[in-house]
This record gives structure tokens, C-alpha cells and sequence, in this order.
């Protein structure tokens, strides 16, 4: 390509692309930042400007920005073919994958569907669930066709996925396309749906779980939940054992439980899968985002022997999942994900992170100084820090003020790349980030939120 300026792509940034989670009216008042290059833990701008990752290119990348293996692996599988159908058609990269995901996800989880992106693996994990016990042997089983889902739970932009999301914000206007589910309290401890306190409450988040189960359950296929984290909703870290009473109850009332480790997979709270804090075994587990190392688009929907066997019978009896789409099981992304496996294994790198979050557990502990911040919220190396106007009263800084964007705009200007979600500042820094470079993320983000805010130390 060429024939361009900086200054022509910059405009032609503004005339043509429609940018997501965007509202365009302020972004093409300013001046569009264009990455041109990544390396290591650095995205670069075309002008040459170095900006550490912060956010790991929207919590994908892994292993840093043009990472040698990863590279390889995907020029040598295009030497070999870029693309083949997976419809009555196998690849071998995408079985060697389906292999190696069994042996690393919880015990049980032994059939693996293939596709592009987090929303999509989701979707997938839904239907299955659905047809799971419309296919079922029992009349009775055909009447659980409900879904339960967490307030302020985020799984996608698609119809399905939407419709077990609970944020206002993405959702509300989409209403009317969507299916109804039973939305349970997210246990969002800092502000509590239910007005409690975290030192006395009993986790009553999961007894409004068990009384919605006990009231429903002959009519509920399905229970969706973030592990550990909801990402979306601001870094929502869920109570110790949570997860676990959950998977109980799930099981207790016979209901599929399907855990979304879309966001909180492949190391981002210090273990492979967040799952494995908790020793949780779902029915359905959604993979994406770091799948690929950050590489490719890919995901991937495994599930059990128990409910992968519903759907063989006959060709006659239209037990088929008919389900799928055109890239599934992409032999070039499929080989980055080996690799990418691969480099966790031959890097140690679960190993490498603890050192990594206590790091950044101690640093962040100066950020309690700072005025208007009223929580702080980490697992492994996914960081909320909620900004509020009124630390005493908790109240939030109102949308038209638009804080958290004015504070990654002043970090942008210090060579750090941070997207907030509302008044919540998201840290998610590339896994193989070194600890100075994580100091250096806390000192920008620190320094931003003191000058946006007027704060001075408590």
C-alpha cells in the first residue's frame, strides 16, 4: 500500500470508519491517534510515538506485539492453506487445537465448536442449551427454555448474547429484539443491589440465586455467568466461594451452567482459566480473546460428553446442532492459538503473573490517597479503579462530565493507552509486561486521575 499521508488517513479515518462503542460527533472533533506497528508491550502510532498497552488491545493480546512464534506459526500454516470449511470438513490445525483445549480447560469439558469471536461463542453456548433439552428423553425436560443471567453481566453484541446481558447502557435500546431471561443481583459488593455490607451479607446474592432456582428450575435450561470478573460492568470481582455456590446450585437443580471466560481466560486472573480458583467444572465454557494470543479472531465453545451426545441421532431426526459459521475453525488462526498454548507452556507464564499481580497489588494501594477514588477492584491483572464525585456518598461523577474519557486522554498524552468503561479506568496490561513497565502504567494512570480530578493526597 501506499500513495498516502499521515495527514490523508487521519481524514480518511474521520470521512470513512465508523468506530465502536464510539460516539463519532466528539471523535472526529479530535485528532484520530492511528497505530501503525506494535512491539512487546508498545503499540506505535504512525508517527513514530511509543504507547504501552495498557489495555491489551482490548484484553486479547498475550504474549506482546509482534512476538516472533506467534508470527512463524501463522506464516507457516499460510504457506500450508488460509482457509478450508469446517462443514463436513477437518483441518489439522483445528483438530490438533480441539485436543490441546480439552487438556488444559477443567476435567469434562470434551467437545469443542469452533468460532470467530467471544459474542458468537456465547450464542453457540445458548443454543446448545436450548436444543441440549429440547433433545432430552423426558416431556418435562422440554419446558427449560429460560435463561438466568446476572445484572450488569456484559457477553456480546449479538441478539442472543444481548439478551442475557444486563447493562442499560448497550442494552435497554434493543429491548424489543430480545428474548426475556430471569436476572439475578450482580455481586457488585461496592454498591450492593441489595443494600448490604460484604463483612455481614452471607453472600444474600447467592440465596437470591437458590430462591430463583427453587422457584423455577423445572423452566430454566441455563445459568450464564462472567467467572470471577465482570469485565464490562467495570471490573466487577465477585466474592471468594461465589462462583462455587453457584456451580452448586446449578447442579442441585439440575440447570447447565455455562461460565463466559471470554474476557477472564487464558491468565488474566493469574490462572489458565478462572474456573480453576474455585475448582468449578461448567457444562458450557465460551473462549476468545487471548485464544490467539491476541492475534487472529477465533473462539471456541467446548462443552460435555452429556450434552454433546443429545444431539446424535438419525440424519432423519434432525437432532443436528445447525449451527455454524463461514471462518469456524480457521486453520490460520487455529495455529496461532497452538502457539500461542504453546508459549504459555514454554514460558512458564502462569508462573511468571504472580509475581506481576503483587506488584501491582502494592501499587495500586496508593491510589486509595487520591480523593475521588472510591474502589479499586483486581483479579490477577484485570484492575477497576471506580472514579465517584463523593467518595462519602459513593455518587458517581454524572455521564455529561465524561471523566473517565478525559482521564486516558490526559494518559494518552504520557505515552499509555487505558480505555474507560464509565467512571471506571481499566487497567488490563499485556501478560508479558515487565514489572517496570507495570510501574510506569500505575504512575501515568495515577498522575491522569490526579489532574482530571484536582485531587491532592488524603
Amino acid at each position: 500500500m501506499g500513495g498516502y499521508t499521515n495527514d490523508l488517513l487521519e481524514q480518511w479515518d474521520r470521512e470513512y470508519v465508523w468506530h465502536p462503542f464510539t460516539q463519532m460527533r466528539d471523535y472526529v472533533q479530535e485528532r484520530p491517534l492511528v497505530i501503525e506497528r506494535g512491539d512487546g508491550s508498545y503499540l506505535i502510532d504512525i508517527e513514530g510515538n511509543r504507547y504501552l498497552d495498557g489495555v491489551s488491545s482490548l484484553w486479547v493480546n498475550v504474549h506482546g506485539h509482534n512476538k516472533r512464534e506467534l508470527n512463524d506459526a501463522i506464516k507457516e500454516q499460510v504457506e500450508f492453506i488460509a482457509h478450508s470449511t469446517l462443514l463436513g470438513l477437518a483441518n489439522v490445525p483445528s483438530i490438533l487445537l480441539a485436543k490441546k483445549l480439552v487438556e488444559i480447560t477443567p476435567p469434562g469439558l470434551n467437545k469443542v465448536f469452533y468460532s470467530e469471536a467471544g459474542a458468537t461463542s456465547v450464542e453457540i453456548a445458548l443454543k446448545m442449551a436450548f436444543q441440549y433439552w429440547k433433545q432430552k428423553d423426558s416431556g418435562d425436560f422440554k419446558k427449560k427454555t429460560r435463561y438466568i443471567a446476572l445484572g450488569e453481566a456484559y457477553h456480546g453484541d449479538t441478539i442472543g448474547s444481548v439478551s442475557v446481558g444486563g447493562m442499560e447502557l448497550y442494552h435497554e435500546i434493543f429491548r424489543p429484539l430480545l428474548f426475556d431471561c430471569i436476572r439475578v443481583p450482580a455481586p457488585y459488593c461496592y454498591r450492593c443491589p441489595k443494600g448490604l455490607d460484604r463483612s455481614s451479607c452471607d453472600m444474600a446474592c447467592v440465596q437470591e440465586v437458590e430462591k430463583v432456582m427453587s422457584e423455577n428450575h423445572e423452566g430454566i435450561a441455563a445459568m450464564i455467568v462472567e467467572p470471577l470478573v465482570q469485565g464490562a460492568a467495570g471490573m466487577i470481582v465477585a466474592p471468594a466461594g461465589y462462583l462455587q455456590r453457584v456451580r452448586e446450585l446449578c447442579s442441585r437443580y439440575n440447570i447447565l451452567f455455562i461460565a463466559d471466560e471470554v474476557a477472564v481466560g487464558f491468565g488474566r486472573t493469574g490462572k489458565m482459566f478462572a474456573c480453576e480458583h474455585e475448582g468449578v467444572k461448567p457444562d458450557l465454557m465460551c473462549l476468545a480473546k487471548g485464544i490467539t494470543g491476541g492475534y487472529l479472531p477465533l473462539a471456541a465453545t467446548l462443552t460435555t460428553d452429556e450434552v454433546y451426545e443429545a444431539f446424535l441421532g438419525a440424519h432423519w431426526e434432525n437432532k443436528t446442532f445447525f449451527h455454524g459459521h463461514t471462518y469456524t475453525g480457521n486453520p490460520v488462526a487455529c495455529a496461532s492459538a497452538l502457539a500461542n498454548i504453546r508459549l504459555f507452556e514454554d514460558e512458564r507464564v502462569i508462573d511468571g503473573l504472580q509475581e506481576k499481580i503483587l506488584f501491582l497489588k502494592e501499587g495500586l494501594k496508593k491510589f486509595t490517597g487520591l480523593d475521588h477514588v472510591g474502589d479499586i477492584r483486581q483479579k490477577g491483572l484485570m484492575v477497576g479503579i471506580e472514579l465517584v464525585e463523593d467518595i462519602m456518598t459513593k455518587n458517581p461523577y454524572p455521564p455529561e462530565d465524561n471523566i473517565g474519557h478525559q482521564v486516558i486522554l490526559e494518559a494518552r498524552k504520557n505515552g499509555l493507552i487505558i480505555r474507560p468503561l464509565g467512571n471506571v479506568i481499566v487497567l488490563m496490561p499485556v501478560l508479558s509486561m515487565s514489572t517496570p513497565e507495570l510501574g510506569q502504567v500505575l504512575d501515568i494512570t495515577y498522575n491522569a486521575i490526579g489532574k482530571i480530578t484536582g485531587e491532592g493526597g488524603k
